[in-house]
């Protein structure tokens, strides 16, 4: 039997040759990778020499190849440096015998200019011996003789001018006047409207004379609250069956005269009564003025205003100027103003409301400081009128300048509407003062014997001394006298000035 002692001995060489063993073992397996490694090994150097052998051999084709294709540039520049070069060369020589010839023109014309001077020298003498001989055989200097011809061409040219202007003045005033007859006649005749038959009127009749004291009342209580209440004058005089209502504003004197005449007819007149009507009159007399601008834009065919605008359009039917209806006035001249601007081939719409809203400040210029026309504008230009009708409206009496033909055309048929036969009224007073004034600024010029107004102040006539003002300044003399009435007066239509100059030569037989 073993013991436990003799088991170690052998345990300890089975170990040990079991550590051999695996010693041998991993020996022999390294071995075998380290082969294995060293074959990969070489394989990969061997891959990679025969890699760069072939690498080597196409990076040498490649260069052979751009060395080849190098040369062949470099000689194919040499060729083309060469050929530059060869033109260069023939240029230069282009050049060089073009300067040669150069050089012998220059030399040609320096002694061709020495040539033309001394000829040249030579003339001057011949002429200066040629204008002192003349001036020997005239007797004058050349500076004289100049201003002798200037002044006989300047007299012959005067004449000249003075009968052209004449001839050319006559010819289109001639064709002018036909045609702007022609014209205006066919603008009246398309319109046709009435003439003024009456004027509007401020007297209130009453049923007997015992509505006077009714009016007035207990201690003129009645009169005052309604003058008060109105704003207006009612004036209680000696005129039968008749009280005047009186105001500056046509607006408020109509509500006056149409409450008056109701509490007339209805009887009963004291102060609460009397503020009931007046309102319900304010009332109706807006809504008439609102429908009468409506209208008004209707009949002129302008559509498109602001309402406020149509509604002061409409308080021109209260407003009259020398008994011509200013509503209806607008409404012709914006008829007419339309008939022209086709014919002209003008903006028609634009003339049309120019025309029918050129008088729109007389609407309001009794309480707005300015003239109507610069009111009208800025009121028109404040509710968004066009710039061209607002224009219109503040050039109708060159109080602006007019910027378009539109605003020509409405100042023509504003014209037209005031002086057609009937339109309107004037009084004998106003009617001298015109006249005289027309006289006055005739009579204002350097030269003006006389002056005549005629033609119920269409025409002024003026006879000129003629020793004084000859044919060309009577001319401008007319010109200069028509530009100052155009400056300085307001009239409908035009004025017509006739400058009469005249020799008269007088003996007696003894």
């Amino acid at each position: 039997m073993f013991t436990p002692g003799s088991l170690v001995p052998i345990i300890i060489g089975d170990l040990v040759l079991v550590a051999v063993a695996v010693f041998i073992i991993a020996k022999i397996i390294t071995s075998n990778i380290q082969k294995e490694q060293q074959y990969k090994a070489d394989s990969i150097i061997t891959a990679a020499n025969e890699k760069s052998k072939t690498i080597e051999l196409e990076a040498r084709d490649k260069a052979l190849k751009v060395l080849q294709q190098s040369e062949a540039e470099a000689a194919h520049i040499r060729a083309d440096h060469a050929a530059e070069e060869e033109r260069l060369q023939r240029r230069r020589s282009d050049l060089d015998n073009r300067m040669e010839r150069l050089e012998q023109r220059e030399q040609a014309l320096n002694k061709r200019q020495s040539m033309l001077d001394r000829r040249a020298n030579e003339v001057e003498k011949m002429y200066t011996q040629q204008m002192e001989e003349l001036q020997n055989i005239a007797k004058m200097t050349q500076d004289e003789a100049r201003n002798q011809l200037l002044a006989e061409t300047e007299k012959d040219s005067r004449n000249d001018m003075a009968r052209i202007i004449r001839q050319i003045e006559a010819e289109a005033r001639a064709e002018g006047e036909k045609r702007a007859r022609e014209l205006i006649a066919d603008a009246i005749q398309r319109v046709a409207s009435d003439h003024v038959a009456e004027v509007t009127s401020s007297i209130v009749s009453l049923p007997n004379e015992e509505m006077k004291g009714r009016i007035v009342g207990r201690n003129g209580r009645n009169i005052r609250a309604f003058e008060q209440a109105a704003g207006v004058d009612v004036i209680v005089d000696d005129t039968p069956e008749a009280v005047t209502v009186s105001c500056f504003d046509a607006v408020r004197r109509e509500i006056a005269r149409r409450a008056l005449a109701r509490l007339i007819l209805d009887g009963r007149i004291h102060p609460a009564h009397i503020e009931k009507v007046l309102g319900e009159e304010q009332r109706q007399v807006d809504k008439d003025i609102e429908e009468a601008g409506e209208q008004a834009a209707y009949d002129a065919g302008v559509a498109g205003l602001h309402p406020e605008v149509t509604r002061m359009l409409g308080r021109l039917k209260y407003r009259t100027s020398y008994g011509q209806n200013q509503l209806a006035h607008a409404v012709e001249v914006s008829k007419l103003a339309a008939v022209i601007a086709a014919e002209l081939n003008a903006n028609v719409e634009v003339a049309k409301a120019g025309g029918l809203l050129h008088d729109l400040g007389k609407a309001m210029d009794h309480n707005t400081e300015g003239t109507h026309a610069m009111i009208g504008a800025e009121f028109a230009k404040r509710y968004g009128v066009n710039a061209r009708v607002v224009n219109t409206i503040a050039s109708h009496h060159h109080e602006a300048e007019q910027e378009s033909v539109e605003a020509v055309i409405v100042e023509a048929a504003d014209a037209i509407s005031g002086a057609r036969p009937g339109a309107r009224r004037e009084d004998l007073e106003q009617y001298i003062k015109r006249l005289r004034a027309l006289e006055e600024v005739a009579n204002s010029f350097k030269g003006v014997s006389q002056s005549y107004a005629i033609q119920a102040g269409r025409e002024v006539r003026i006879i000129v001394r003629p020793e004084e003002i000859d044919d060309l300044a009577s001319t401008r003399l007319a010109k200069d006298i028509a530009k100052q009435i155009e400056d300085t007066m307001q009239y409908p239509g035009q004025i017509k000035v006739t400058v009469i100059r005249e020799t008269r030569a007088t003996e007696f037989a003894k």
